[in-house]
């Protein structure tokens, strides 16, 4: 848990404070912001110790995976008439090209935000946000109260 009460809607800021208290995000060096569509842009600054291959090098898969699930979580909890926090039902990563020593972006497409349960895609990259590195694709479980404050509509990728 966080500390954090999750009582209202959050903006930027406090996605950044949410952030901030989760020491995983921390670890992983996650910071938030939203565009002006409200979406979630995530980003995850590179630091030697995410580095899984170090021939290549390349960042850790897990790392990845663990950025992409988190982006969709903050996503959905941006989303929430009543902030709480979503469980993963299941996950999929792909990953398409190997991370390099450089920040990573993401940014989540929530397909369907129902009452109990929410639909949600993923993307990260790093250069380009047309060449992902990984995709992921999962399905959340909402608290009560978790429905969406506006109707989210499928975005295109």
């Amino acid at each position: 848990m966080t500390g954090l009460p999750l009582t209202q809607p959050l903006d930027a800021g406090g996605l950044q404070n949410l952030l901030q208290a989760i020491p995983f995000a921390k670890l992983l060096g996650v910071t938030a912001t939203t565009d002006d569509a409200g979406r979630v842009i995530a980003h995850m600054a590179f630091a030697e110790h995410l580095i899984g291959n170090t021939r290549l090098p390349a960042l850790h898969g897990g790392t990845i995976g663990a950025f992409l699930e988190m982006t969709a979580i903050i996503q959905l909890i941006a989303d929430m008439e009543r902030p709480g926090l979503p469980k993963t039902v299941d996950i999929t990563v792909d990953y398409l090209r190997s991370g390099r020593p450089r920040d990573t972006f993401a940014r989540a497409i929530v397909a369907k935000h129902g009452r109990r349960v929410a639909n949600v895609r993923v993307e990260a990259w790093q250069d380009d946000p047309t060449r992902p590195i990984a995709t992921a694709h999962g399905h959340f479980l909402l608290p009560d109260g978790g429905g969406a404050r506006q109707v989210v509509e499928k975005d295109e990728i």
